[in-house]
């Protein structure tokens, strides 16, 4: 694991800042796919572990959330819009437009339903952060600010990669993941105006540059 901020870590992935997992504190943020579970376990060995909260319920986020959460004997959280995709049998195929590409996602990514201990709502804390609720890329996504120093994990709101080549750089989700992207760049421009020193992407290397988030937000369609 790398060691972004006090107490947050990112988890080794491969490739790369690809498919993001965190730890905050004693809390695992995201799960990547149904493929993660042993990394993402082998990372966290012999840590306890209080808590695993998601950004949203996508199968590249929930992946392996059930395994995890039956494993370590520890509750799911995640935000209010997002509950009925990840506890519904089927409930993420149906939160996803039609298209081969949510197919295969659902194929070989998506992992099984799990209970939602905790529903998460604005001004939740959660290790330290509050939970800041930014709809768009899902009905329920949520993103994690630590105010005291700046740090964000702002899910999929923006991504640090192109998801579809790989090639780094800023850039919105894809519209094709992404049911009402008026709403996700409203999410966006509010997030930006915080000014965070460290933001934490689902896909993508963190940014350390308030400036060039603002400045790529601001540059959005209105």
């Amino acid at each position: 694991m790398k060691q972004l901020a006090a107490g947050v870590h990112q988890l080794r992935g491969w490739p790369p800042n690809a498919i993001n997992v965190y730890l905050i504190g004693d809390v695992l943020i995201d799960a990547a796919t149904r493929q993660g579970e042993q990394r993402i376990l082998k990372q966290i060995a012999g840590r306890k572990l209080s808590a695993h909260a998601l950004t949203h319920a996508h199968p590249d986020h929930q992946g392996s959330s059930h395994a995890i959460c039956e494993r370590l004997q520890i509750p799911l959280w995640c935000g209010r819009g997002d509950v009925p995709a990840m506890e519904t049998p089927g409930g993420i195929s149906n939160s996803q437009a039609p298209g081969w590409l949510n197919r295969l996602q659902q194929r070989f990514w998506t992992g099984p339903p799990h209970p939602v201990a905790r529903v998460l709502v604005e001004g939740d804390e959660v290790a330290g952060f509050t939970v800041l609720e930014t709809p768009g890329h899902s009905p329920g996504h949520v993103a994690y600010w630590r105010e005291a120093d700046g740090v964000l994990i702002l899910g999929d709101v923006l991504n640090n990669v192109n998801v579809m080549t790989g090639i780094p750089g800023l850039h919105e989700p894809p519209e094709v993941f992404t049911p009402d992207p008026a709403r996700n760049r409203e999410s966006a421009r509010r997030l930006a105006k915080l000014r965070p020193r460290v933001t934490c992407f689902g896909h993508g290397a963190p940014l350390r540059d308030p400036g060039k988030l603002a400045d790529f937000v601001a540059r959005m369609p209105g």
